[in-house]
Parts: C-alpha cells; sequence; structure tokens
C-alpha cells in the first residue's frame, strides 16, 4: 500500500480515511473514478482519458503554470475551487458532490487541494508515467490500493 499512503500523506500530511465523505481516500476513489469511468464529460472513450487527459483539460484551462509545477520537481502550485471547476465543468464537480455528500463548492474546494499532491506522486522525477496513465490503468492502479 505505499504508493497510497505516499499520496494520501502528501496531501493530507497523515493519511486519515476518515470524516466526513470518507477524507482525502473518498476524494482520491472519486477522482480515479472521473479519470477512469468518464466522469468528467470528456472524449468518447472514457471521461479524461486518464492522467494525461486530465493534465491536458487542466492546462487548456489556463492552469499551465499550476500543472507544471505539480508534474516537476519543485513546490506545487496552488489551485482554488473555481479554477477546477472551470477546469473539470461543473458536471463532473457536481457528480463527485454527489457521490461524496458534499456541497459542489466543498467539493470543488477538496478538489483543489488533492490535485496538485495527487498529480505530483504520479510524476515521480518530474514525468508523467508511461503512456500518460490511461483511465484503465490509472484505476487498476489507485483503485485496487483504495479498496485494500
Amino acid at each position: 500500500m505505499g504508493l497510497l499512503d505516499s499520496v494520501l500523506g502528501a496531501i493530507s500530511g497523515g493519511g486519515q480515511q476518515g470524516g466526513p465523505g470518507g477524507g482525502e481516500a473518498a476524494m482520491l476513489s472519486a477522482v480515479v473514478g472521473m479519470l477512469g469511468q468518464g466522469g468528467a464529460g470528456g472524449g468518447a472513450a472514457g471521461g479524461l482519458g486518464g492522467l494525461m487527459g486530465l493534465v491536458e483539460k487542466l492546462q487548456q484551462s489556463g492552469l499551465g503554470p499550476q500543472v507544471a509545477s505539480w508534474i516537476g520537481t519543485g513546490q506545487n502550485q496552488p489551485v482554488t475551487g473555481d479554477q477546477v471547476t472551470s477546469a473539470l465543468g461543473s458536471g463532473a464537480v457536481g457528480q463527485i458532490a454527489e457521490q461524496l455528500g458534499l456541497s459542489h463548492g466543498d467539493a470543488a474546494g477538496q478538489l483543489a487541494q488533492v490535485l496538485p499532491g495527487l498529480i505530483d506522486k504520479l510524476s515521480p522525477n518530474g514525468q508523467l508515467p508511461q503512456g500518460g496513465g490511461a483511465g484503465g490503468e490509472l484505476a487498476s492502479l489507485l483503485g485496487g490500493l483504495l479498496k485494500s
């Protein structure tokens, strides 16, 4: 469970899974679902097309410098919930909010907190995974760990 511990630890400082809506683990699970199952309303091949699709969508929405900082080896630049909603669409954020029992604003805020650490941990040494982390591969990798 090393990758999950690493991701959760980087995001939350401890990896707690409790709390309203299941905390960071529940949010990570929702993001994995969005990436692998078309939850963001992306292309016909399944949502965002995995990690690469998520990165491209964020970059195309004007968050290129922030995303570059998450992938790079330096400090991660923050984003706001509004920026995440603008990039991913209110429908995708709304689906995550409903799934986790959160308000739209709370879900967007949590996504803004989780995405930098998640993308950072999934791009070791400043590089995206081989193949860009296609939806199925990413869902398989993180989804299995979240169930452990």
